[in-house]
Order: structure tokens, then sequence, then C-alpha cells
């Protein structure tokens, strides 16, 4: 087990949902956490401040990840206030759920963009960095949907399942250098995305989940912590946490 404690993470989308359940148990078990946010600055500052009542250290960086030039920025950012970066959590999404024949162009690029190209840019700038550590650590938030595709998400699912397939490749790449690289793919989560779903949908999905339940944020953001604690010798892997509906 890594002694995560005085380590230094990023957590990209990290102001509400599933991101800021893994900053805050990031730094309850003693990581410095920049927390980063697009346009809801209250929302992260409400979990930096939470996060600073616990006993934990945090910080808020506003940045649009889906720009190279303001994510080599979040790096520095980082790197200047806490000097050293362990962690990347690629956790940043967006939805522009339509069906193929009514997508629009632009509904493609934006999520591409913040989905995917979000792991390049931010994995670009900070890999140098994380190399450094004797922990390194970046793990991507995918998607269920990434594996098993959904209807009226082929923008997001296909953005997703390139998330996978950059996890297995950086991961082979940087294995002898100790980095490891995994996937986290979470099922419907209880999260404002799904709570915004009519009832009767809910309803049915639930239905088709083995554990008759939504997941939970902190669920996933347990298997965030795993990975940077236990996961020394696990590397390229897509953790699975969604109560049995995709095996």
């Amino acid at each position: 087990m890594v002694n995560v404690n005085g380590r230094v993470a990023i957590v990209t989308g990290g102001s509400r949902g599933i991101g800021a359940a893994i900053a805050k148990e990031l730094a309850a078990n003693g990581i410095k956490v920049a927390i980063n946010y697009n346009s809801n600055s209250e929302a992260a500052e409400a979990v930096v401040q939470e996060i600073e009542q616990a006993g934990g250290e945090a910080f808020a960086a506003q940045a649009n990840v889906s720009d190279s030039a303001q994510a080599r920025v979040l790096v520095e950012e980082t790197i200047n206030k806490y000097g050293k970066l362990d962690i990347l959590v690629n956790n940043a999404g967006i939805t522009r759920d339509r069906t193929f024949r009514k997508i629009t162009e632009e509904d493609w690029k934006s999520v591409i963009d913040v989905n995917l190209n979000s792991v390049y840019n931010m994995s670009t700038a900070a890999l140098s960095h994380i190399q450094e550590s004797d922990a390194g650590r970046i793990i991507n938030i995918s998607s269920i949907i990434g594996q098993a595709g959904g209807f009226g998400q082929t923008n997001y699912a296909a953005a997703k399942a390139g998330m996978i397939g950059f996890t297995k490749s950086l991961a082979l790449e940087l294995a002898k250098t100790g980095t490891t690289v995994n996937a986290i793919c979470p099922g419907f989560i209880d999260t404002e995305m799904v709570q915004a779903i009519p009832d009767e949908i809910r309803a049915q999905i639930v239905a088709k989940v083995p554990a008759r339940r939504f997941g939970l944020p902190e669920e996933i953001a347990c298997g965030v912590l795993y990975l940077c604690q236990d996961g020394e010798y696990i590397t390229g892997q897509q953790l699975n946490i969604n109560g049995g509906l995709y095996m």
C-alpha cells in the first residue's frame, strides 16, 4: 500500500457530482487537491470549504480543459502551489444526448472536446511531473456507455470508449516507469445528470441493474483512492463500478 498522505492530485470537473466526491475522498486521506472547474466557481469553492473544514487541503482552479493552453496553465498553477503532482484524475465531462439523425456537428465536437480531448490535454501537460513521482497515477473516469453504448449517445459513447483505448495504450508506454494508467467505468450513478432523467425512465434503468439501485458518487471515489493506494501492479485496466449492469 502506498502512503498517499502529502501527495498532490488534480481532479478535473471537480466541482460537483463524481468529481466532487473524488476530491473529498482524496483530501480526507491526506492528498492535496486542485479542484478544477470550468464555470461554476461557487460550487468549486464550496467543495474547497468542505475539505478545509474537515482538515484537508485544496484549492479551486478555473480552466476549460478542452483547451490545451488552459490545461497547461492548470498544471503549472498546481505545481506552483504544491511543488509537485502525483495524481491526475481526468473526470471532466458533458453530455449532448440526441439520436444520431438529430445530432449536430457542435453536439459532436463539444462532447469529444470536453470528454476525450481534455484527457490528452491534461495528460500531456502533467506527464513529466507525474513521472517524477514514485507513485504516479493517471485515472480516467470513463463510463459503462463507452463499453456497451447508449441510445442517443453516439458522441458520448465514442468519447468514453476513446478514453478506454487511450488508457490501455498509455499504460503500455508507461508501465516500465512505474506510472500507472487506469480507467474507471461507472454505471448509472446518482448525480444531477441521472436525477434529471424522468422518474419512469429512472425506474426502468434501476430494474435492469442487478444490484437494484443507482451507484453513489462516493463509491466511484473509493475506486479512485484504491487505485492510488493499492494500484502499484494495476495498469491498463477498466474498474467497472456498475452494480453488475455490465460484466
